[in-house]
């Protein structure tokens, strides 16, 4: 029903990640005959005025008008990270609206900088500033501990009851090939497994 990411990596090192919004529910509502997709609704990304937020959100400028030869906002992040050899290590990408660059970020920072394997950093809890609205938005599973030093410093903490993204991620370390689909986006992980079981 909404934008979403897919991550493969082959025998043959050939790496993809691929993010392909429809922006809000079914996109468009149009689908191309003979075809099997869906068009998107990128309009809401194009500013119909500046300085007014779209349904994520997010401010768009002069740059985003509904002009020809002007760009719709997008916070699309499909990232593939390459080891010290230059070989693709990790390929991610998450759907979310304005929280996907947030989603991919900490994705990468905890495989890289903090050694958790793509399943262990896809279940962390995440966190999410989009400078407008001024506010620090947090999953549950941050310490009690962990939001009153954020408190302290001066952010205004928002819990959240939904969900920030749905990582999307395959990696190959050790001569092993590994694939995780993020615990949060309902029944991601069984499909997942049903696909894999079928092939």
């Amino acid at each position: 029903p909404d934008t979403t990411h897919f991550s493969i990596i082959d025998a043959d090192g050939n790496v993809v990640s691929n993010t392909y919004t429809l922006n809000l529910s079914y996109g468009s509502g149009v689908a191309v005959n003979g075809a099997g997709f869906l068009l998107n609704n990128e309009m809401d990304d194009f500013s119909a005025k500046p300085g007014t937020p779209n349904a994520f959100g997010l401010l768009g400028g002069e740059a985003n008008a509904i002009e020809a030869g002007k760009r719709p906002l997008s916070s699309m992040t499909p990232a593939i990270v390459f080891n010290v050899k230059g070989e693709p290590w990790v390929a991610t990408g998450s759907p979310g609206g304005s929280r996907i660059i947030t989603t991919v970020l900490q994705m990468i920072v905890n495989v890289v900088d903090h050694d958790l394997n793509i399943a262990e950093a896809a279940a962390a809890p995440r966190i999410h500033h989009q400078w407008y609205p001024d506010l620090l938005q947090l999953e549950k599973g941050f310490s009690p501990d962990t939001v009153r030093l954020l408190e302290a410093k001066g952010h205004e903490i928002r819990d959240t009851s939904w969900s920030m993204g749905s990582l999307q991620s395959v990696a190959y370390r050790d001569g092993v090939f590994r694939g995780s689909s993020d615990p949060r986006r309902p029944n991601a992980s069984s499909e997942a497994a049903s696909r894999t079981a079928a092939e």
